[in-house]
């Protein structure tokens, strides 16, 4: 595992899901990392310094030496291709990286549309969030048959698959989305929060309380 010259920053908001798979990939390649708070409320993300590092004003961003990269699926690609010299998490095997890159696109799409817009709904007070459940019950059943016979999303270990999918998949109860009817995707959870190196995501204000 190779590291880095000096610690990577992370802009990032602790109630951001896209955010917090950036830092549960660091986390896991126990790479050092400075975190710099985004106010998103205050609008941070909108003003000229920040617009600089990424055009489309959202979290997270990484800035690893001279070189910044914004998307949380971009920095997870990075970390594991930069970092990961076993190849453990982005695996060289074609079928393999296909099949992780298809996980990417389910964590870019249907969570984004489903778990994901539901918990923010709810957390930023623009309503309930049901709108978007019917997406999300749809992809937690495909995950569970998808599951019946793997531990993980892609190949015998974890993958950046798994971590590109867990956050929004395992604060969907914030958005009304509850996981008791999908035994293994919770048991997928469970792997995943085993991992040494593993971190949560700060819990909403209002599951907090």
């Amino acid at each position: 595992m190779s590291r880095p010259a000096t610690p990577i920053t992370l802009y990032h908001h602790p109630l951001s899901g896209h955010a917090h798979r950036a830092l549960l990939m660091l986390s896991l390649l126990d790479l050092p990392c400075r975190r710099v708070n985004v106010d998103l409320k205050r609008g941070e993300q909108a003003t000229p310094e920040f617009l600089a590092r990424n055009p489309f004003g959202q979290v997270p961003v990484i800035e690893d030496g001279e070189f910044t990269l914004a998307d949380s699926n971009a920095i997870l690609v990075y970390l594991a291709l930069r970092y990961d010299t076993r190849r453990r998490w982005l695996p060289e095997d074609v079928q393999a990286q296909a099949e992780i890159q298809r996980w990417l696109g389910v964590a870019a799409g249907p969570l984004l549309r489903g778990p994901a817009m539901a918990r923010w709904a709810r957390i930023s007070g623009q309503g309930d969030g049901t709108a978007h459940h019917p997406m999300g019950r749809q992809l937690f059943e495909r995950m569970e048959q998808h599951l019946q016979p793997r531990d993980w999303l892609v190949g015998p270990a974890p993958t950046i698959a798994d971590v590109a999918n867990y956050t929004y998949i395992a604060r969907a109860p914030e958005g009304g989305l509850s996981l008791d009817a999908y035994p293994r995707l919770r048991a997928w959870l469970a792997r995943i929060e085993a991992l040494p190196g593993f971190t949560a995501m700060q819990a909403t204000p209002a599951v907090a309380a």
